[in-house]
């Protein structure tokens, strides 16, 4: 059930310049719950002026509910908005079924997805960061007193504060654990800057088809397939560029319009790639029909990630052979706007090449001339530069080569670790 509050729809308005149809909002939420494979047996949009305090949707509509429950036999309700702990107390005893808002639902997706270790660690430490704020006046069965230490005396401790301390204990070794995995991560990360190849990492709202194109450019078999939040572990693996350069590729988690806030911060070392990568690709579902509300948001959580904005990013605009041809000549004009995209179909491959050609365009232009001076008989500096660099004037002086190469700053550094003498 996803409650279309007016409220909400006028500050879309002017935080977002616009707002998204509830009958998507709630096509999305049916896709979240079927990600899980729940059977969805009844989904609608109940419009509301605004909400009510003690169980968000108004008393009419959750008596109504409650026949729908009873008469369909079900077993768990869904509603597509962030429920107070209250709130959600209030409906599971009016509709005598289990009830769990957006946030639980993603949760719960999150734990079916996640392989790694590290993708384990975030979404414990997610789900308890959002049981934590369910304990308060949320269950009680936790008021209960458990009796002091006699030589103590005094009273004894609620059962309330001893599962938020347990919580509190699980919590702190979580965040330990995923800082050594930050850290490890790190090792690897400079670990690759010592063999520097540039970073290009790919973005996107869920379920936009960024792993199928992920797998189309480096001939894997990373999980891809039509469900929301099919990646939640980063993914790398090496691209060769038209030009011969070698890139690694970087497939993220997908972004999802109010994605929770305990979400954003337990999976911001998923993002970490994102924010040191050197050329970022939108993937873009342009086939969907909220495809413009989707690039707001995409942008909004780049946005927040505090990305430097001299890093270029290129529009991937996917899935236009779902597109008819008066479609796809929309899509071909706006890229033809922008300064970095290209038309493309992971599923087909078509395209894709022109987006290898713009990512190495937008990165070429990273690039700077530098001056080396290498000895005729150095065939092996020569050669390198020639493979890995653009040279632009050349002159033989004697047994030295005075050369001028447009080079990429990862590549010079490389060069000129290896051939110091030419760099001098």
């Amino acid at each position: 059930m996803h409650p279309d509050i007016r409220q909400n729809r006028q500050r879309e308005a002017a935080e977002a310049g616009g707002v998204r149809d509830p009958a998507h909002r709630l096509e999305e939420a049916v896709g979240l719950a079927e990600a899980i494979a729940l059977d969805v047996v009844s989904a609608e949009t109940v419009p509301l002026n605004r909400p009510v305090p003690a169980t968000l949707l108004g008393g009419g509509v959750v008596e109504r509910m409650a026949r729908t429950v009873e008469d369909e036999a079900i077993d768990l309700v869904i509603v597509d908005n962030a429920l107070t702990p209250v709130q959600q107390r209030n409906l599971e005893r009016a509709l005598e079924t289990k009830v769990i808002d957006r946030t639980g639902l993603i949760l719960e997706i999150f734990g079916a997805r996640a392989r790694t270790h590290e993708g384990r660690l975030q979404v414990e430490l997610a789900a308890l960061t959002f049981q934590r704020s369910r304990l308060v006046r949320s269950w009680t069965h936790l008021e209960r007193q458990r009796g002091g230490l006699g030589f103590i005396g005094g009273p004894g401790e609620s059962q309330l504060e001893i599962d938020r301390r347990l919580i509190d204990e699980r919590i702190a070794k979580l965040k330990r654990e995923l800082e050594q995995v930050r850290r490890t991560r790190g090792l690897h990360r400079k670990a690759r800057e010592k063999v520097p190849y540039p970073v290009v990492a790919l973005v996107g709202y869920t379920n936009a088809g960024k792993s199928t194109l992920f797998n189309r450019l480096t001939r894997s078999d990373v999980f891809a397939k039509d469900l929301l939040f099919a990646t939640l572990d980063p993914t790398m693996r090496r691209v060769d560029l038209p030009s011969g350069r070698e890139v690694i590729l970087s497939d993220t988690v997908g972004f999802i319009t109010d994605l929770p806030t305990d979400l954003v911060a337990a999976f911001r070392a998923t993002l970490e790639e994102v924010t040191g990568a050197d050329v970022i690709v939108h993937v873009r579902d342009v086939a969907a029909d909220e495809s413009a509300a989707e690039k707001m948001d995409v942008e909004a959580v780049l946005r927040s990630l505090d990305i430097d904005p001299e890093v270029p990013v290129v529009e991937a605009l996917n899935k236009i052979d779902l597109l008819g041809p008066d479609e796809r000549g929309a899509v071909s004009a706006e890229a033809d706007r922008l300064e970095r995209a290209a038309c493309l179909s992971a599923v087909t491959g078509e395209g894709v090449d022109r987006l290898l050609d713009v990512v190495d365009a937008a990165l070429s232009r990273r690039r700077s001339i530098r001056h080396y001076d290498v000895s005729l008989a150095d065939g092996r500096a020569l050669s390198w530069l020639y493979e890995n660099a653009q040279v632009v004037a050349r002159e033989d002086e004697g047994t030295v080569a005075h050369l001028d190469v447009s080079i990429d700053p990862e590549d010079a550094a490389r060069f000129e670790s290896r051939h110091r003498h030419a760099a001098e």
